[in-house]
């Protein structure tokens, strides 16, 4: 699966699946500036680190383009976009990643035309979608390695092909452990309120048909206790230098449940979403999200009116609670500040 984030030259505008409607229907959305792709990222229209990383890249292509608006001051008028796209969601380190990396290019340039810098940057972007899928790939063998024939593997939010470019960072270790024959199923935790776990990992281990099964999220503790879970494998939107891990809300509970029945926890991501600019998870920043996702399933309110709700959508899980660190460069261990500094240093 990697037609979910396509580029149409012909129509200049970024195709975005749209996640909201999976797993009933399957329907583009269409980014044709900057104001399309700030509303896609927020309304999570496309989510995933590293997928809103690469829409970021190809947003930044976009932003080129409206600029041209702008005339003599296209620069300036260009600036002013990034540092919006930039700033539309807070958590996912990737974002952030994404712009810079196009600015950085920008920077190498020098003194260049608009029109080339086009050119330029749609390459770059078509470069990172690309470069993102051998990552997965990479990443998804080094991780097999972890999973057992005859494993079942519990996850929590989607972290499959739908949130990166394809192929996925804690779906891509399933993925390769079932390629490589490994008898393997996988529960896939529902994830309120958004249900990523039940709308998206579901649909897209099914497709595959790769054993998955729905659980709610607060059946977690009970299926462990059980003996019904042998491994873990979560993804993350940003992970600081000493390797606490900021993922879907809920996470962390997964993790001390783990912790407490023996089960190892495991979290996937690529060298992009290291923050090594943070010292520890407590300086991740921390989306709070529209209460209507909690209040509301659909149209139909399911919470008495005037009642406030807490809709944080991530939550920090501190490293001593995980067992590796699954990347392209290899699985991470404790110490993680050495090992993160070893191998993520440069990025």
């Amino acid at each position: 699966m990697t037609d979910h984030i396509a580029f149409s030259p012909d129509r200049h505008a970024l195709l975005l699946l749209d996640q909201r409607f999976l797993p009933d229907r399957e329907e583009s959305f269409v980014c044709r500036n900057t104001a399309d792709t700030i509303y896609a990222l927020q309304t999570m229209v496309v989510r995933g680190a590293p997928a809103i990383g690469v829409t970021a890249a190809y947003g930044c292509y976009l932003a080129a383009r409206e600029a041209c608006e702008a005339g003599g001051g296209w620069k300036e008028k260009l600036e002013g976009l990034l540092t919006e796209l930039e700033s539309a969601r807070p958590t996912a380190v990737n974002l952030r990643w994404g712009v810079e990396r196009m600015r950085q290019k920008w920077r190498e340039l020098g003194d260049i035309s608009l029109e080339a810098l086009l050119s330029e940057w749609l390459g770059l972007a078509e470069t990172m979608q690309a470069e993102d899928i051998e990552i997965n790939k990479a990443m998804g063998k080094n991780g097999a390695a972890l999973i057992d024939d005859g494993d079942t593997v519990m996850t929590h939010c989607n972290a499959g092909a739908l949130a990166t470019a394809g192929y996925g960072t804690a779906l891509g270790v399933i993925r390769a452990a079932f390629e490589q024959g490994k008898r393997i199923k996988v529960i896939a935790n529902e994830t309120r309120p958004f249900l990523q776990g039940a709308r998206l990992t579901a649909y897209e281990l099914a497709k595959e048909g790769i054993p998955v099964t729905v659980a709610c999220d607060n059946a977690v503790g009970h299926l462990m206790k059980k003996g019904m879970v042998q491994k873990v494998v979560v993804g993350a939107d940003r992970i600081a230098a000493n390797g606490d891990a900021a993922n879907k809300i809920g996470t962390y509970t997964v993790a001390l449940a783990a912790k407490a029945h023996g089960v190892p926890f495991y979290v996937a991501a690529p060298a992009s979403t290291f923050d090594l600019t943070l010292a520890s998870g407590e300086l991740i920043p921390i989306e709070n999200r529209t209460p209507r996702e909690v209040t509301h399933v659909g149209e139909h309110r399911i919470t008495p009116e005037g009642v406030p709700v807490y809709n944080f959508a991530f939550d920090v899980t501190p490293a001593e609670l995980i067992a590796g660190i699954i990347t392209e460069k290899g699985v991470l261990t404790a110490p993680y500040t050495d090992a993160i500094r070893a191998a993520i240093g440069g990025k």
